[in-house]
């Protein structure tokens, strides 16, 4: 007779009696029971299974452990007591990068023995969480430094506690055969370590040193290949010469530059044709990054930590950096060295551009072969090596806000760790949007989201993508039974998923919906009564047909109501509307009522024909779509007030606006217009009055900053207005922001504490991005739960 336990208690009192009682033990503390014991969670490639022997050894029991495909199984026998401490500790003992989610015990017939045996692993249908990569850990970079160690300066050193994990695994359960590291055979001394379980590189799969493991390559077009230290020195000759190397890191190439380097950040700028989207850089260590900018306790700690995201600080005058690192932009996104490869990069210099080895718009590139050739036309050198990388990840990007971390883009050192979700829902696969796309399976209560894919805007992100998601469902044993995806009709990944149904039920959900209901499902909220959500972003399909992005919307996971929005004004162009803020602010006006006044900088910035075109496509209502866009009114301000007009990248003029307002004193703010819903027809956020103010502003000689300022103050005064009156109306008290507005610190922080002085709940994204990036997550909560009997609509 066996009893199940779960939860993290091993062994009550009453478990033991039964078990006393099954197999005739005496009783007493001493009496040897046997247990099976089942961890799931991050619990491989993380030193689990030495961590559980030596907690058994400790603990003087017998037994062994294995991983399976399903998680860590171990048996472990002896006194009572030892057995309870081994239950208790399994979890809150665990090593640095294991992430404990349950612990499930059965008592078993004892057999015998003093011994504790490690087992090879077994494959099987089962469910791990397969750990994200991990920056190197302490105790590897004090081997790396020591000239007496047999890994001093290897670029590969690595250990149990750190290094890649996500991006070289091929299969599961995690063993070296079933990584990219298959294809090094372990020397003597490796092997060693790799068996020893006393050792922290005991079964650490990617380890090697320099006589079994991958090896450096510098290949350029004008010499022969160089290898391991030659080629070292020549990638640190060709950055202090001011030339581009492409590097090969943990998830694809980086480009790479001297970044206090002017004219190289320059020609690298020119040929990624990057416009003006800033570059991240490394740093060589933190003293460095604090003599570029703001670094508060919490930003210093993710700088330094595990995960070595790219973190977006706030640049400081003296910054040596090139100016064309980040024009016009008052961040630098900032990360430090998370491999030894990195390290070694940095021998004569302090601060390196480091971004994604692509052409924009196109994936990562992840191999040799591949680097060779799409990256040709952008480095003047290779730096590669022979372990593979078997799937793409870029680096995170995250920002603090109020002392909590926002992510921007999820991706390295995140993913594919799950989110837990607060109800269940049933194998699906949601596809995201086409910006900044990731995708998310889910089962159960866990959803797993992608790396960074990218904008589906060309076929090679397609591939990436259709791979990606091959991969993930072999190692979450995720089979989708329906498939999601935004209500746009034009939406590639839409068609990806129409495409590959395969006779499954494709289920829209439209795109603010999915914004709010991803913030709710981080925060585990149940949905018991809807939220007031506010969903602020640039562009989302609406159910109308026109373009949404301003919208207040009393939603849960099983549907919305949308309360009021932002009043619509014409998008003239489309695409062409957003790359011009100034065309949007000349659209503002007309729809307020407001003149052209020749003195406002949007004007003067327009040639006469532009303006005598784009006056003609307003009145005639020409290629005008209806829009309600938030992001697209911030646009408008923006150039308004002066500050950006053409915008070579997605927010630009936002992000500009939003610099000049941080740290002006407060004084007053704008005023919206507001209006209540009206038999069955939404509230209206009417623009007019701010534009009035701003205009009047601009042309009595106040400055950007003050406008930008007072304009950030009118939206988060307006959503505590909004608020209150939902709050009147309705009794709801819990409020939701989502949306890529809400990537903006000024208004997150504004919003969020005013909405809390008022005395609403705010829930704000801290585990995925308020952007496009997160939207798989709310489309997955919608949808997975939609009974099969309403599939037939195909939409929610």
């Amino acid at each position: 007779m066996a009893e199940f336990v779960t939860a993290l208690g091993l062994l009550t009192p009453e478990h033991r009696q039964i078990h006393q009682q099954a197999v005739g033990a005496t009783t007493g503390p001493a009496s040897r029971i046997r247990a099976a014991v089942a961890v799931s969670g991050v619990v491989q490639g993380v030193g689990f299974r030495p961590f559980v022997y030596a907690l058994a050894r400790e603990l003087g029991l017998s037994g062994e452990v294995a991983n399976t495909a399903a998680g860590v199984i171990a048996e472990v026998e002896g006194p009572a007591d030892a057995v309870e401490a081994f239950g208790r500790r399994i979890a809150a003992d665990a090593p640095p990068l294991a992430v404990v989610e349950t612990v499930e015990c059965e008592v078993v017939p004892a057999r015998g023995g003093t011994d504790f045996v490690i087992l090879d692993s077994t494959a099987g249908a089962g469910r791990t969480l397969v750990s994200p990569d991990v920056a190197t850990c302490n105790d590897c970079l004090a081997e790396f430094d020591d000239p007496a160690g047999r890994r001093y300066r290897h670029p590969f050193i690595t250990c149990t506690n750190c290094g890649p994990r996500f991006t070289i695994i091929t299969g599961l359960p995690y063993d070296r055969p079933a990584t990219t590291m298959a294809a090094f055979p372990l020397c003597s001394d490796c092997a060693r370590e790799y068996g020893d379980p006393g050792d922290r590189r005991f079964h650490a799969q990617p380890i090697a040193c320099p006589n079994c493991g991958p090896s450096l390559c510098l290949t350029t077009p004008a010499t022969d290949p160089q290898y391991g230290e030659e080629a070292l020195a020549g990638a640190l000759g060709m950055l202090r010469a001011g030339g581009i190397l492409a590097v090969k890191g943990l998830g694809g190439f980086h480009l790479v530059c001297d970044a206090t380097d002017e004219a190289a950040v320059t020609t690298l700028r020119k040929r990624k044709d990057r416009g003006d989207k800033p570059f991240a850089v490394m740093a060589a260590d933190l003293e460095t990054a604090r003599r570029m900018t703001e670094v508060d306790q919490v930003e210093a700690a993710l700088l330094t930590g595990h995960r070595r995201p790219i973190v977006l600080l706030r640049r400081l005058p003296a910054a040596t950096v090139a100016a064309a690192v980040a024009p016009g932009n008052p961040d630098l996104g900032v990360m430090l060295p998370y491999t030894p490869l990195h390290r070694l990069l940095f021998e004569g210099l302090s601060v390196l551009v480091m971004t994604s080895g692509n052409v924009s718009g196109e994936p990562i590139v992840t191999s040799d072969e591949d680097a060779a050739v799409r990256l040709a036309p952008l480095a003047d050198g290779w730096l590669g090596h022979d372990r593979a990388i078997h799937v793409p990840c870029d680096d995170s990007v995250v920002r603090i806000v109020a002392g909590t971390e926002l992510p921007i883009r999820r991706s390295r050192g995140y993913a594919p760790f799950p989110v837990a979700l607060p109800v269940p829902v049933r194998p699906a696969l949601a596809v995201g949007g086409d910006l900044k796309n990731t995708f998310c399976l889910g089962d159960g209560r866990y959803a797993w989201l992608s790396a960074h894919v990218g904008d589906m805007d060309d076929l090679a992100t397609l591939a990436a993508f259709e791979k990606a998601e091959r991969h993930l469902e072999e190692l979450t044993g995720v089979r989708p039974e329906v498939l999601v995806t935004d209500k746009h009709p034009a939406y590639r990944s839409r068609q990806w998923a129409e495409l590959h149904a395969d006779g499954r039920p494709v289920i829209g959900v439209q795109h603010h919906h999915a914004h709010l209901a991803s913030v709710l499902a981080e925060h585990g909220y149940d949905g018991a009564e809807p939220v007031i959500g506010f969903a602020f972003d640039g562009t989302g399909y609406g159910d109308d047909g026109a373009v949404w992005g301003g919208e207040v919307l009393l939603a849960g996971y099983d549907g919305f109501e949308r309360y009021a929005h932002l009043q619509y004004v014409p998008l003239p162009g489309g695409d062409a509307g957003v790359r011009n803020p100034c065309r949007m602010a000349l659209s503002h006006l007309v729809a307020a009522g407001l003149p052209w006044d020749p003195r406002l900088p949007s004007v003067q910035v327009c040639a006469d024909e532009e303006l005598k075109l784009l006056r003609i496509q307003l009145e005639r209502n020409l290629a005008c779509a209806p829009t309600s866009s938030m992001g697209r009114l911030f646009d408008a301000v923006s150039s308004l007030a002066g500050v950006c007009h053409r915008v070579g990248y997605e927010a630009q003029a936002a992000i500009e606006l939003e610099g000049l307002a941080v740290g002006q004193p407060v004084d007053r703010a704008y005023e919206f217009g507001l209006s209540s819903p009206v038999a069955g027809f939404p509230g209206l956020i009417d623009p007019a009055p701010v534009l009035a103010e701003v205009v009047r502003d601009v042309l009595a000689g106040v400055g950007a900053g003050v406008v930008g300022l007072r304009f950030h103050q009118a939206v988060a005064r307006a959503m505590v207005r909004i608020a209150e009156q939902v709050r009147a109306d309705r009794g709801l008290s819990m409020v939701a922001l989502s949306g890529g507005v809400f990537v903006n610190r000024l208004l997150l922080a504004a919003s969020s504490r005013a909405l809390s002085k008022a005395g609403f709940t705010v829930l704000r994204h801290a585990k995925v991005p308020p952007t496009d990036a997160g939207v798989a997550l709310g489309q997955l909560a919608v949808a997975a739960r939609v009974p099969a009997r309403k599939e037939q609509s195909a939409c929610v």
